[in-house]
């Protein structure tokens, strides 16, 4: 699920200050610690190849996004695709990889056990 700014509703507006608010955006039900995480990806970076050996080939955590800069494309186990671009909040939920199309940062936020499970994956693949 992506949002841009632009379609979050306006919630208050009054001079100096104006909030946006998206409702329902992902479910926490279940999870325990959130983790605060910011990522940079190179240009043309795909991490599906590292993501081999998870579930369904895939990240299994649920994460909570916003980006920066750039362009990422979250590839879903359903074969759908969703891209976000400079300024979208996004909801990935579990069962995707993700591929930059652009130098990309994001923020996320992510359950810190289910995402740690997977970062711990992504390095020893990477180092083994």
């Amino acid at each position: 699920m992506r949002i841009a700014k632009a379609d979050i509703p306006v919630e208050i507006d009054v001079p100096g200050a104006k909030a946006r608010q998206q409702t329902g955006f992902g479910d926490v039900t279940g999870y325990g610690t959130m983790g605060a995480e910011y990522f940079s990806f190179g240009a043309g970076t795909d991490i599906t190849e590292l993501l081999h050996g998870l579930k369904d080939d895939s990240c299994q955590s649920p994460h909570w996004r916003y980006v920066v800069e750039g362009e990422i494309t979250a590839l879903y186990t359903d074969g759908s695709e969703e891209t976000s671009r400079s300024g979208d909040l996004f909801y990935w939920p579990p069962g995707h990889s993700v591929r930059a199309e652009k130098d990309t940062e994001i923020v996320m936020f992510s359950p810190q056990h289910e995402h740690g499970v997977v970062i711990d994956h992504i390095q020893r693949q990477v180092s083994g």
